[in-house]
């Protein structure tokens, strides 16, 4: 399998490891958050935001400080349940830098998808290329032992979960097909994709019904996973349905923590899954 070393990664995002530098070294920004922040730029880029990191190479700190202030009011936004946006919701900066509109509707109407996204960038590259730079800052604070991972403070994330970075010799290899070939369904847990359903009692839903249903609004059915367990001659209440894509569970919930839908008289609840151990 084709690979490319530590050495040849560091020299293509050259531009984000000094962006990133900045941020933790010459702003002394928290290294968790920062993380986060690149790997949102990153995401954007890859939803058609081209060169927005490039673009800050040449800024003033105070600039680049108020643009990371930006994507923290963004994180922030997708781990809250109501959060308060404003009418328009714009990213003043951002947009400004981009030119083109850039605002927390869009992160929240695309809550999971994004939330996805930001995680695959942050464990695929971030994890890889800042290491050296997360050494610097947290080898202060911390005992850095070779090819252990580091204990970077803010991690597991509540939201993003935890991430993995162990410091590497310039000369190792990471398979190309694993990084370089990234796409964002290959970095998905079912769980991401998955919706809790809840149903009326005495209005009995069928799978057949909720892949009818669902089928209808667009959305791409891998399997359904009804309650098991129902006492004799009582109904489920409730079911997990699994779908091709995160980008899908952002259809349905459009950015309510619940939607209501309705099949032959009866009704569907429909809310992200979450896993309780």
């Amino acid at each position: 399998m084709a690979s490319i070393t530590l050495e040849e990664l560091h020299a293509y995002h050259a531009i984000d490891r000094s962006v990133f530098s900045r941020l933790v070294i010459t702003l002394r920004r928290d290294p968790a958050e920062s993380l986060l922040v690149m790997a949102m730029w990153l995401w954007l880029e890859e939803k058609g935001y081209p060169n927005i990191i490039a673009k800050m190479v040449n800024l003033s700190n105070p600039l680049l400080e108020a643009l990371a202030g930006e994507a923290v009011s963004c994180l922030n936004c997708l781990g809250s349940k109501n959060p308060t946006i404003p009418p328009n919701g714009i990213l003043p900066l951002t947009t400004r830098i981009m030119e083109k509109d850039v605002s927390l509707h869009m992160f929240y109407q695309n809550k999971f998808s994004t939330i996805s996204g930001i995680k695959s960038f942050m464990t695929t590259v971030c994890s890889r290329i800042f290491t050296d730079i997360l050494q610097l800052v947290v080898g202060s604070t911390s005992r850095v032992i070779p090819n252990q991972p580091l204990v970077i403070p803010g991690f597991p994330h509540s939201l993003f979960g935890s991430v993995t970075i162990v410091p590497r010799a310039m000369d190792h290899d990471f398979p190309i097909g694993g990084l370089w070939g990234w796409n964002p369904s290959n970095n998905v847990s079912e769980d991401d994709r998955t919706l809790f359903l809840t149903f009326s009692r005495g209005f009995p839903v069928s799978e057949d019904e909720i892949r009818e249903l669902f089928t209808n609004v667009g959305v791409c059915v891998d399997c359904v996973r009804m309650q098991d367990n129902v006492p004799y001659g009582e109904q489920p209440l409730f079911a997990k349905m699994v779908l091709r894509s995160v980008a899908n569970v952002d259809q349905i919930l459009s950015g309510r923590p619940i939607a209501k839908f309705r099949i032959n008289g009866k009704h569907i609840w429909a809310r992200k899954y979450e896993r309780r151990e």
